[in-house]
């Protein structure tokens, strides 16, 4: 059947993953749903809030996923094609730094918040002169996991469920290996822009509107999740090109860390920013990636800036 049309209802979330949860909605394969969610933090930033709400955060309120959504027939052993149809995120956003979260905690011991404007649905600026590309994406899909009990959101595993690729976008597909009976699908923690590695914990954050296809592939059996991107990657800045910083050594996150490390001094010294709003940048902008493994002892990590960003010689 399938080809139908739905809209989950936006109070329909849950925030654990829970294979006993009854479905928010059943539909059939191919069928198409509408969701929507608000940002990660489930209405405890708000626009124009203080940087101190983060140091007050209920971790047991956070991650509203839409869902689950029952795929009728979706069994063990068959794989759930989601194919994403559209992405709109609903006027603003913010990226935070944590205390003790992401990539470089003992920089940043201290608060941070950072409020976009995302009205335009296009770009956000950093600051007049730096004006990032939107390229909205669900940085939570995944399907109800085989294993009994509750379990946080957060880490992602071999269901799919939190693992921030910021390619799961409009126009792409995503392969999840099913792991029980009717699938129990859930989507959220919309993201307006991330770099590859969101490192400083946070992307644009932002309540989102998001349409979906759902399909069951019979008997492809999958161990973790693929995807297919169905267009150039890096569309919306790959036009100037990139300044790229490296950090090298014999273990690939001290490399990761030294990238972006290097990478915040460079935004300080040239562009102006303070280390706050340039760690900010690379969480939202930067691409992290493994330029060398097979060159003992030592890899190499490279970020990369796309110049695009900038507007102003």
């Amino acid at each position: 059947m399938g080809g139908r049309e739905h809209f989950l209802d936006p109070s329909k979330i849950h925030q654990k993953w829970d294979n006993t949860l009854p479905p928010a909605i059943s539909i059939d394969p191919g069928d198409i749903i509408h969701c929507e969610t608000r940002e990660v933090l489930n209405g405890q930033i708000t626009p124009g809030c203080d940087a101190s709400v983060l140091l007050n955060i209920d971790r047991n309120n956070t991650y509203p996923l839409a869902g689950p959504i029952e795929v009728r027939g979706a069994k063990p052993g068959d794989v759930l094609q989601v194919d994403i149809l559209d992405m709109h995120p609903m006027g603003w956003g913010w990226t935070g730094i944590v205390p003790g979260f992401g990539l470089l905690p003992d920089g940043f011991p201290y608060p941070y918040i950072k409020h976009w404007d995302l009205s335009n649905g296009k770009t956000a600026e950093l600051k007049p002169g730096i004006v990032i590309p939107l390229d909205p994406f669900c940085g939570v899909m995944g399907v109800a996991p085989k294993e009994k009990g509750e379990f946080r959101i957060r880490p992602p595993d071999s269901f799919g469920g939190n693992m921030d690729i910021r390619h799961l976008n409009k126009g792409n597909t995503v392969l999840l290996p099913v792991q029980v009976e009717g699938a129990g699908f859930s989507a959220g923690d919309c993201h307006s822009a991330q770099g590859d590695g969101e490192v400083c914990g946070t992307g644009i954050e932002s309540p989102m509107r998001f349409t979906l296809r759902l399909t069951v592939i019979r008997g492809l059996q999958l161990d973790e999740p693929r995807f297919i991107c169905n267009s150039p990657i890096n569309r919306n800045v790959d036009t100037k090109g990139y300044y790229c910083t490296t950090g090298i050594g014999p273990d690939l996150y001290t490399n990761a860390r030294k990238a972006i490390r290097y990478m915040i001094e460079y935004l300080v010294d040239q562009y102006g920013l303070t280390k706050e709003e340039a760690y900010i940048l690379c969480s939202v902008t930067v691409d992290l990636k493994v330029s060398e493994i097979v060159n003992a002892p030592n890899w190499v990590v490279s970020a990369y800036l796309p110049l695009s960003i900038f507007t102003k010689s």
